[in-house]
């Protein structure tokens, strides 16, 4: 499965790295690469607590 991630950079320096598809999915990181290392643990640990299927079945992506 892949998601979308969206990476902000902070004025404290840090990446924010959030996953719209995943409400309140959200991580940080010092760099680029740990903000991502992180969140992808983040979308790994909230697909499995709200179940991949249920997670797939209320959200709908279209191309605009």
């Amino acid at each position: 499965m892949k998601v979308f991630v969206t990476l902000k950079h902070g004025k404290d320096g840090w990446v924010v790295a959030e996953c719209p598809a995943l409400t309140g999915c959200v991580s940080q990181g010092r760099t680029k690469e740990e903000a991502l290392a992180n969140i992808r643990e983040a979308i790994e640990l909230s697909l499995e607590t709200r179940g991949v299927e249920e997670m797939a079945s209320q959200i709908e992506i279209v191309e605009v």
